[in-house]
């Protein structure tokens, strides 16, 4: 394993950290100083941040977080806002993010420390299925739905088909579940933009057969083995 992620693994510093770390003489390697950036670690090795020995026996966490609004899907951010790390800060293990929720997005969103896995959710060849719960302006007609469902022009990209149902209609607002399989930024608002149904609340629900249920704002649970198994062989 290459030295900066063995280091980051252990929950010592990020990636790009340990690279600091490394260049400024920091790091040691079975009593030597390491400065080579490519190092790979080996079993037996003796790695020392500043002195203190780098054990890396971490444990692979899944858990599936119901993230509240306004909170920023990220490690840290910049001003200083509120983040998803907050929910979990009770595991020893150093979680990271799954994907992305806006800001003004509620729900499902899995954090783990398994790498290939997130990897595996993230990329887009693997077309993970994600449903939503809409609250949207207006009225949704057939017709809406039916463009929805078959693709809609969101600023030079056309979606490609989606899953949509209308739960409760009105004349003020509108109720609406959407499955999607792709992930580009903010996709669903701009989805009922392109129809003239500005989002008004927006609440993920499941990530393809793991759903959120009745887990409460701000609250995780761990994912099931079944569930684990699941996302391994989506």
């Amino acid at each position: 394993m290459r030295i900066n992620k063995y280091i980051a693994q252990a929950g010592i510093a990020s990636r790009r950290k340990a690279d600091e770390l490394i260049t400024n003489g920091n790091v040691k390697v079975n009593g030597a100083v390491m400065k080579e950036l490519g190092y790979d670690v080996k079993d037996g090795d003796d790695v020392q941040v500043n002195g203190t020995q780098v054990k890396n026996n971490r444990k692979l966490v899944y858990v599936l977080v119901n993230k509240p609004l306004g909170m920023i899907t990220s490690a840290k951010d910049e001003k200083d806002r509120a983040t998803v790390m907050e929910l979990v800060q009770d595991i020893d293990e150093r979680l990271f993010p799954v994907g992305r929720l806006d800001y003004n997005t509620t729900g499902a969103l899995i954090m783990t420390n398994d790498g290939k896995l997130t990897y595996r959710i993230t990329h887009p060849k693997h077309e993970l299925e994600k449903t939503y719960r809409v609250l949207v302006k207006g009225v949704v007609s057939e017709e809406k739905v039916r463009r929805l469902r078959s693709g809609v022009d969101i600023g030079g990209y056309i979606t490609k088909k989606a899953k949509v149902q209308i739960i409760k209609g009105g004349q003020k607002s509108t109720l609406v579940e959407v499955s999607i399989h792709e992930g580009k930024n903010r996709q669903v608002r701009k989805m009922f933009a392109a129809v003239g149904n500005p989002v008004q609340e927006l609440e993920r629900v499941a990530i393809g057969k793991i759903r959120l249920g009745h887990l409460r704002p701000g609250h995780y649970r761990k994912l099931t083995r079944e569930e684990v198994e699941y996302l391994k062989n989506c």
